[in-house]
């Protein structure tokens, strides 16, 4: 089987161009833009936040590096899922990189989603300004009263009502809603009673926002930080009408949607995890040789040059991971992909987890504090193992796949 994780050479040049930018335009801002979350109401962008992320936004889309994670597509650059994450990975090295590029999640799941899915409406009134990077969406599964990771408990009522769908229930976790430009949401909803088969119970509706009986209750905090102005929203649904054209695909297709939508999203999460490590090593090499203790450099002291040593190691084995996963979701065969897919979703967090600890430990008591970004990274990082399915069940889908090759009978 030939296995290729060569970037074309224009595509090559992309990259170059992309990393260029970050270097040099938006790292240099980050700081800067970090502080401003502070000053008034932390939902709001203060002039000076939206003046530093709309203009680069502007200059990337200037540039033509823009919705790079189009993978396969004639809207994009047709990139293929290996080469995207290349590009992921370097997204990841700095907070503001994957919005900048209009790569962003949840929206480009979303996008996915109503570029696959979606009616010519909703195409026209959301796909578009999301592809322009004018609005921004969240995508509403995870609830608070059921095991979310066996997404066949999502129980949000959603029952049809003449021209529309009523839904009750509530959503925690919503991930962009907080952000006073997302719009729209697009809501796992039960619409099948339990004698269905438990995988056509479930189904996909769009929400614009604004839509009466909507009620942002809180933002959920991680280890006490609430992600402002993104925000990870814990919302309630009271007698929410929305017109029965908004259900996607129809009853019952919900987890059909939701794997098309789940598989690349779960690779580029990885990837910027993978940037995020290179970032937290890189930070660690810079301290070790430019902090001195004990009369040495740090990077002469203790076990560092094997810490270091090992951190690269562990890096490129994920990187390599991530990459096939991503190359067999470019054979276009999601069963086969899947469990790669879930083995980089368990590996890649572990890994960065690992980097972003070490160089914490390196820069000691300043390494948990405000002023370097490695606390915040490890706080995202450590989400991931949540997000898009705990390791436990990646876990269970990785064993699955390997115990059924040596038996007949259902695992």
């Amino acid at each position: 089987m030939n296995m290729s994780f060569v970037l074309r050479e224009e595509n090559r040049a992309l990259l170059e161009r992309v990393r260029d930018m970050i270097r040099n335009e938006i790292m240099p801002l980050e700081e800067e833009y970090q502080a401003e979350i502070n000053k008034g109401d932390r939902w709001q962008y203060t002039e000076r936040q939206a003046e530093i992320l709309e203009g680069l936004k502007a200059k990337a889309k200037a540039a033509g590096l823009w919705n790079f994670w189009l993978t396969d597509s004639d809207k994009g650059f047709g990139l293929t899922t290996v080469e995207y994450a290349y590009f992921a990975e370097e997204m990841g090295k700095t907070p503001l990189g994957a919005e900048v590029f209009n790569c962003s999640a949840p929206d480009t799941g979303n996008m996915e989603v109503f570029e696959r899915y979606g009616t010519d409406k909703m195409k026209e009134q959301w796909l578009k300004p999301l592809l322009e990077g004018e609005i921004r969406s969240a995508y509403l599964m995870t609830e608070p009263d059921v095991a979310s990771s066996d997404a066949t408990n999502i129980s949000m009522s959603c029952v049809r009502d003449g021209d529309d769908y009523v839904l009750n229930g509530e959503k925690w976790w919503s991930s962009g809603a907080g952000d006073p430009r997302c719009k729209v949401y697009i809501v796992m909803v039960k619409t099948g009673g339990d004698d269905l088969p438990k995988h056509k119970r479930q189904s996909m509706i769009v929400v614009p926002a604004d839509t009466p009986g909507i009620e942002i209750l809180r933002p959920m905090e991680v280890y006490g930080h609430d992600d402002a102005p993104h925000g990870h929203m814990h919302i309630r649904f009271t007698d929410v009408r929305v017109p029965a054209e908004n259900i996607l695909l129809g009853e019952g297709r919900g987890f059909e949607i939701a794997q098309g939508r789940l598989g690349p999203g779960r690779i580029h999460h990885c990837m910027r995890a993978i940037g995020q490590a290179e970032m937290a090593l890189e930070q660690m090499c810079k301290r070790a040789l430019q902090r001195e203790a004990f009369g040495k450099k740090l990077a002469q002291l203790g076990a560092n040059f094997d810490i270091i040593a090992e951190c690269r190691m562990e890096i490129e084995k994920a990187r390599l991971l991530c990459l096939k996963a991503a190359w067999y979701m470019d054979q276009g065969d999601a069963r086969a992909a899947a469990p790669w897919i879930s083995q980089i979703k368990v590996v890649a967090p572990r890994v960065a987890l690992k980097v972003i600890d070490e160089a914490v430990q390196m820069f000691g008591g300043q390494g948990v504090s405000q002023d370097t970004p490695l606390a915040t990274a490890w706080t995202h990082v450590r989400t991931l193992r949540l997000a898009d399915g705990p390791d436990a069940v990646h876990r269970r889908q990785v064993a699955r796949a390997e115990l059924k090759k040596h038996t007949q009978e259902k695992i």
